[in-house]
């Protein structure tokens, strides 16, 4: 790829197909970049299309952009160098817009369902008029009857059933019908801190190509109000990256089990693979990743752990897809103006969102840098608008955990998660955030709240030790977190969840009490302006 003198001219140079050429189309979008979407008959044409009113529809970050325009300019390549006749259209216009102006070109365009909600509403009239032909997706390992008949259609919703139901279709990790180790989850074994060792193999560099570099120079000119630097050498993009990533994944799951939820400053992903961003293209299948990990040396409670990553990954999905994107959910809702998580002012249309607390507070600047003193926060912040990615652990218990705290508005947080991270679509990251990571969705996916104090952060993470703040003296997540629970206990009473938690709210004295309001209020207030948090907030009391 390295003497390709540019992507434009290698397309020009293939005599790539044109609609009259073949009887037969098929549409690949940004996330079906593989073979497995395209019948196998090389005598058809596929479409690939470049738009850019998608990529301003919301400012994404620059890497995210360069990461799917990247991949989806080496899968044409791929795909001519295959032998498939490949149209590659560039466009201002929306997918609808353009494909609306080649109906009169191609009697029926083919297309595997997309996964994302957004796409589909985007094309619905197309399919309803025929124009569009849908055919099953092939990149699930699940199956939406096999959700419907063990979780059901409507909430609550629970992992652990659709979980059991899976691994019996699929026979994995059973014997004889039962689980191997005895249990479906080793969950509980995976929880240990990570103190520098066993020692974490090296994230891979990729060497960026011809098209690499073009891509970034696109995303650079065109998306320059954007957040973060546009960049691919920490990204896979061709084959050979792809091939890379892999491999490094083999080299750190058989130790991603024990410390699946651990985060440290010293190695940003620890034991994690940064496969998701790829997956969610389908550059790599669920499935090849499957296979690889059942046929690795490695302890059970990894092989588990991980697999269980990717039925969640399926299990979201389907709840995302049932519901219509939340939309027949009975859940308190509230309107929202900002969709750009506060990167600019652009307002639009007031829209109604799920927000089953009412929770109302503008996203802070810190998610996009500000400092804020609190170092969990500022370091997690700082690797996503380096690398758009940092692992669940810091999305759940650093990011939403203290937005949570703060009462900042779930769909603002939501929008933040979407545009900042490389792999987020809307399947995926909202029902992660608005269901889990907030209680936006009240308890249609979670019994209660995933809020901490300071306490679970020290724990399994590293950055207190350099924090401005002590854990166990003077932090604010730890008032922040008893805050919390009163302002909200209402909505929390008869959760027998919550119940010790609620228990121990009671006793807190109405001094402590009014000590956490004031340190909620001056955190708050500090954030909202986007100033850092003085030390003199207070003593912490009764750590969760």
């Amino acid at each position: 790829m390295k003497k390709m003198d540019s992507f434009g001219k290698f397309i020009r140079s293939h005599n790539c197909a044109q609609f009259g050429d073949l009887s037969e189309w098929w549409w690949l979008p940004y996330d079906q970049l593989n073979t497995e979407f395209l019948p196998d008959n090389k005598q058809i044409g596929v479409l690939l299309i470049e738009s850019l009113h998608k990529g301003q529809s919301k400012p994404y970050h620059k890497q995210k952009l360069c990461l799917v325009l990247s991949n989806m300019r080496h899968f044409a390549v791929e795909l001519i160098e295959l032998g498939y006749h490949v149209k590659y259209v560039c466009t201002s216009k929306s997918y609808a817009e353009y494909l609306e102006s080649i109906r009169d070109q191609i009697s029926v365009l083919h297309l595997c369902r997309p996964a994302e909600l957004t796409l589909r509403k985007e094309i619905k009239p197309l399919i309803e008029s025929k124009f569009i032909h849908i055919h099953a997706h092939p990149g699930w390992l699940t199956q939406r009857e096999w959700f419907e008949s063990s979780v059901g259609s409507s909430p609550p919703f629970r992992m652990d059933r659709f979980y059991q139901r899976v691994r019996k279709e699929l026979n994995v990790l059973m014997e004889n019908g039962s689980p191997l180790g005895g249990k479906y989850s080793h969950d509980a074994e995976n929880r240990l801190a990570w103190k520098g060792e066993p020692p974490v193999p090296p994230l891979p560099i990729f060497d960026c190509d011809t098209i690499d570099d073009e891509v970034v120079a696109l995303v650079e000119r065109n998306f320059s109000s954007h957040p973060g630097v546009a960049r691919l050498d920490i990204h896979p993009t061709s084959t050979r990256d792809l091939d890379r990533a892999v491999q490094h994944a083999i080299d750190v799951l058989p130790n991603f089990g024990p410390f699946e939820d651990a985060f440290s400053e010293q190695s940003r992903s620890l034991f994690h693979t940064k496969l998701a961003p790829v997956l969610n293209l389908h550059r790599i299948l669920p499935r090849t990743m499957m296979d690889i990990v059942f046929q690795l040396d490695m302890p059970l409670s990894s092989k588990e752990g991980y697999f269980r990553q990717l039925i969640w990954r399926e299990y979201v999905f389907h709840i995302h897809d049932v519901t219509d994107g939340f939309a027949h959910l009975d859940v308190k809702q509230s309107l929202v103006s900002n969709r750009t998580a506060r990167w600019n002012d652009a307002s639009s249309e007031p829209e109604l969102h799920a927000n089953q607390l009412q929770q109302s507070q503008p996203l802070p600047q810190a998610y996009w840098g500000k400092k804020s003193s609190l170092r969990c926060l500022d370091t997690v912040v700082e690797q996503v608008l380096d690398e758009a990615w940092t692992h669940h652990i810091p999305r759940l218990m650093v990011l939403s955990n203290i937005a949570n705290l703060l009462d900042i508005q779930p769909r603002e947080l939501t929008d933040w998660f979407h545009i900042a991270f490389v792999d987020a679509f809307d399947w995926v990251v909202e029902p992660n955030v608005l269901g889990m990571g907030t209680f936006a969705l009240g308890d249609a996916m979670m019994t209660k709240p995933y809020v901490s104090g300071s306490a679970y952060i020290h724990r399994m993470g590293d950055s207190c030790s350099s924090c401005a703040f002590n854990p166990k003296k003077d932090c604010p997540i730890t008032p922040l977190y008893w805050q919390f629970f009163e302002r909200h206990k209402d909505e929390f009473l008869g959760n027998h969840r919550l119940a010790m938690t609620l228990k121990t709210l009671e006793r807190r004295s109405q001094e402590q009490k009014d000590k956490d309001l004031r340190i909620f209020n001056e955190v708050q207030s500090r954030l909202s302006q986007g100033l850092p948090l003085i030390v003199s907030l207070g003593d912490v009391h009764h750590p969760e």
